[in-house]
């Protein structure tokens, strides 16, 4: 599934990074501890959170997330907003609240979930 497909299907918006919207997922990953973030390690993750701080950024770089979307209406500062720019991360959001975004996303195809030991 390709990132502007996802943004749409959770009704969302860009902050950044629209001209990167046919990178494609392959999993998704939920949380708002980064501590579970980190324990999910996959190639081509989407992560959802409603954690909006620079460490979601820093998370999402160290662990080579290259989209996260942030839930429940929350937006990204402008600082947060140039991190990722300069990460190469793109930045969505949607109004909807986690458990429904993920499961408009499981809904939809986007299945690859669990985790492996890091």
């Amino acid at each position: 599934m390709i990132v502007s497909e996802i943004i749409k299907i959770v009704d969302g918006q860009f902050f950044s990074g629209e001209s990167r919207g046919d990178m494609e997922i392959a999993a998704a990953c939920g949380a708002d501890l980064m501590s579970d973030v980190m324990a999910f390690v996959k190639d081509r993750v989407l992560l959802l959170t409603g954690l909006v701080n620079p460490q979601v950024i820093r998370t999402a770089e160290l662990l080579d997330i290259h989209c996260i979307i942030f839930v429940r209406g929350k937006v990204p500062s402008r600082d947060m907003i140039d991190m990722a720019e300069e990460a190469g991360i793109v930045l969505g959001g949607t109004k909807l609240p986690m458990f429904l975004s993920c499961g408009k996303l499981y809904e939809a195809g986007l299945r690859t979930g669990g985790t492996r030991a890091i």
